[in-house]
């Protein structure tokens, strides 16, 4: 279940994170069709809480409000020594009841301190890796994700990676609809191919041209063609070692990966919206056929493609699709 969500608050608190725990479940889309969230902010007490951009936000609930929460959020604040007892037992207790707790960015440090990443493996900002691996060393700190689901427990790396955890709870609770639809609204992707080892040192390219975005978009469109590293780097007017590492260095992952994971994004999209034979779709997506898309699908979702379109299949799929 997921409806009752609690935005937990805690001095310093970085406002961009708060926002994306707000507009992912405290935005009413009930009109749209969407489920609709039961949606409160709390933190250590009630009242004016500091940001660190200079100004104060209004906090209207303690620790109490998160008895009974189906998903508490930690938002991201200043690192600290220590965190109010009462807040981490409130914390421990959402788990305890049967509820999931998801950390953006340093909300991760709560989450320790509370006792929940124990055992656990857990992701945070690549700049605080390495101290929530110090500060909790019974927890593996994963340093290249966007989040990590170690489920009731649910961790993301900074800022914008905390709206890939939480489009990716609602899709894994509520369907992948829902999660597409509220990203559609949110004008963000529902799914981030690669990790956040593509923005720690990464260099800026050169000029504009050097970007491979072009190459990108030409890649996501011929899907069910065959391309080599050679052809890529050719189209690309690069060497195939220069575009091999300018392609790491943009997207965080390989030319095949990178294929592989668009091929599966997809796949989904087809088996989600569609009626298409398993086979047709393989083909479109450019596995070849059925055998090669099972193989890939159950690699990186860990199901099959007819299991998976059981769960997320649309009820009133497109039965002649056009190829995009």
């Amino acid at each position: 279940m997921l409806k009752n969500v609690v935005a937990v608050v805690l001095e310093e608190v970085h406002p961009f994170e708060l926002g994306v725990a707000c507009e992912v479940f405290g935005l009413d889309r009930t009109a749209d069709g969407l489920p609709g969230y039961d949606f409160a902010i709390a933190g250590a007490r009630p009242g004016p809480h500091a940001t660190h951009s200079g100004f104060a936000v209004d906090v209207p609930y303690g620790p109490e409000r998160l008895a009974g929460a189906d998903l508490a959020v930690v938002t991201a604040a200043s690192i600290r020594p220590g965190y109010p007892e009462p807040l981490l037992a409130a914390l421990r207790g959402v788990v305890e009841g049967g509820g999931r707790v998801l950390s953006i960015c340093s909300g991760a440090f709560v989450l320790g301190a509370a006792g929940l990443l124990d055992g656990r493996r857990a992701a945070t900002h690549w700049r605080h890796g390495e101290e929530l691996a110090e500060r909790f060393p019974l927890t593996t700190v994963e340093p290249d994700v966007l989040y990590v689901d170690d489920d009731p427990v649910i961790t993301s790396a900074g800022t914008a990676a905390g709206i890939d955890a939480c489009l990716h709870l609602v899709r894994k609770v509520q369907g992948a609809e829902v999660a597409r639809e509220i990203a559609r609204r949110m004008v963000v992707a529902p799914h981030r191919e690669g990790g956040q080892a593509q923005f720690v040192n990464r260099p800026l390219p050169e000029a504009a041209g050097d970007s491979l975005a072009p190459l990108l978009d030409w890649m996501r469109h011929h899907l069910a063609e065959e391309a080599t590293v050679e052809q890529l780097a050719a189209r690309a007017h690069m060497s195939p070692r220069t575009f091999a590492r300018r392609f790491q260095q943009e997207t965080g992952t390989t030319p095949h990966r990178w294929l592989v994971g668009q091929r599966v994004l997809l796949a989904q999209r087809l088996l989600e919206s569609t009626t298409e034979p398993v086979d047709a779709i393989a083909a479109r997506c450019g596995f070849g056929n059925a055998a090669a898309l099972r193989h890939h699908f159950g690699r990186r979702l860990g199901t099959t493609p007819l299991a998976y379109r059981r769960c997320f299949a649309d009820p009133d799929p497109d039965p002649d699709p056009k190829a995009g």
